[in-house]
């Protein structure tokens, strides 16, 4: 009886996420704090001006994000079966969320040792066209 259950709310989800056009990476190793800086600049930007930001910015997270905004424009186009045209997508929502973080000892005076955190996150990027959004 709750197989049932758990599959129905499973397919929900799934019909829920065919109307959404996402890319993600996971286990990028870089701060999520950088990462977020760069997030913030092209969060709900129109998608192909978000792609020039991120092609002339000087931060070495905008590399990977650039790449991963491509990947979900492709996605979109997958689903839609029509290439994007300038003005049509914009950014939607960009999450950031921390990864794992590997623990590291740096040796210190005296014996002792400092840890060192190398952390890693996991970034989600939204894309949606302008017209499917009535809150604009």
């Amino acid at each position: 009886m709750s197989c049932s259950r758990k599959k129905v709310s499973a397919d929900a989800r799934k019909e829920a996420k065919k109307s959404l056009y996402f890319a993600k990476l996971n286990d990028v190793p870089t701060s999520p704090r950088k990462m977020r800086l760069v997030a913030d600049m092209v969060r709900g930007m129109e998608a192909f001006r978000a792609l020039g930001v991120l092609r002339y910015s000087t931060k070495e997270a905008s590399i990977k994000l650039e790449k991963l905004l491509r990947s979900a424009i492709a996605n979109w186009e997958q689903k839609n079966e029509t290439k994007a045209e300038m003005g049509q997508l914009y950014v939607s929502n960009i999450y950031v969320d921390s990864a794992r973080q590997l623990k590291r000892l740096r040796p210190a005076p005296q014996g002792r040792g400092y840890r060192i955190r190398k952390r890693s996150n996991h970034v989600t990027i939204f894309v949606d066209a302008i017209s499917n959004d009535t809150n604009e």
